[in-house]
């Protein structure tokens, strides 16, 4: 099954941009995934090609409007899932990530100006993804970094199948530190249990390594981490709660 997205923009031209390159690109030369940008403006109803007006109610900016928008997505509309870069939305993470890698593909719908009249989303079923709490002149940036975590994720792009599993966020930690070599540089030497041989004992260290950058760095990865550790099983709940 091939990975299918499909961008809707204002600006077509910006894909596959770096995804035509490295792995992304290759797999795209291989067939391993498809990309179509389509133009919202193409749907405008009037002579100028608008796809934007002033917000109700008054203030800075321009909303892109409703209809046309709609009528973008449903030209494309095929039961994939429908994602929409804003940074209303709710924060990307490595588990909806391989949800969607697992899929289908993708439609992303790219915004613009001060972004989408809210009745889209009462009226279609959009998911709203955030790629962090900044915002970027437009959802494109976005939609590249959404694809480019999936992309990875396909059968065949990485290489081995296992190259992903020890990576930030798979287990719900940061990553270990890696090093190669030299083994010295500017005085500084890799760790000595890397180079002990000792397979038990690197695991060890890596597993320490990771917990503790994570408590340093993403206090909050590691609250969640730290939760889901001490939860019990669902039905071991459910059989007290019974009892």
């Amino acid at each position: 099954m091939t990975f299918a997205a499909t961008v809707l923009t204002l600006y077509p031209d910006m894909f596959p941009g770096p995804l035509g390159t490295s792995l992304a690109g290759r797999a795209l030369g291989e067939g391993k995934w498809s990309i179509d940008a389509v133009n919202i403006r193409d749907f405008a109803i009037d002579k100028h090609r608008t796809v934007d007006d002033t917000p109700a109610g008054g203030g800075a900016g321009m909303v892109l409007r409703v209809d046309v928008v709609a009528s973008a997505l449903d030209s494309v509309a095929d039961g994939r899932p429908i994602l929409a870069m804003t940074p209303r939305g709710k924060p990307l993470s490595q588990e909806r990530v391989r949800e969607l890698a697992a899929g289908p593909g993708a439609i992303v719908l790219c915004g613009r100006f001060e972004g989408f009249d809210e009745r889209l989303f009462d009226a279609r079923p959009v998911e709203q993804v955030s790629i962090g709490d900044y915002v970027l002149s437009g959802g494109e940036m976005g939609a590249l970094v959404l694809l480019d975590a999936c992309i990875r994720l396909l059968p065949g792009v990485m290489g081995a199948p296992s190259s992903g599993d020890e990576e930030s966020f798979e287990s719900g930690l940061l990553e270990y530190p890696h090093y190669t070599r030299p083994v010295e540089w500017e005085g500084r030497t890799i760790p000595e249990v890397l180079r002990s041989g000792d397979h038990a004992k690197i695991a060890a260290w890596r597993k320490s390594m990771a917990e503790a950058d994570t408590r340093l760095r993403r206090p909050d990865l590691w609250e969640r981490h730290e939760g889901a550790r001490v939860q019990p099983p669902s039905g071991a709940r459910r059989r007290k709660k019974d009892d």
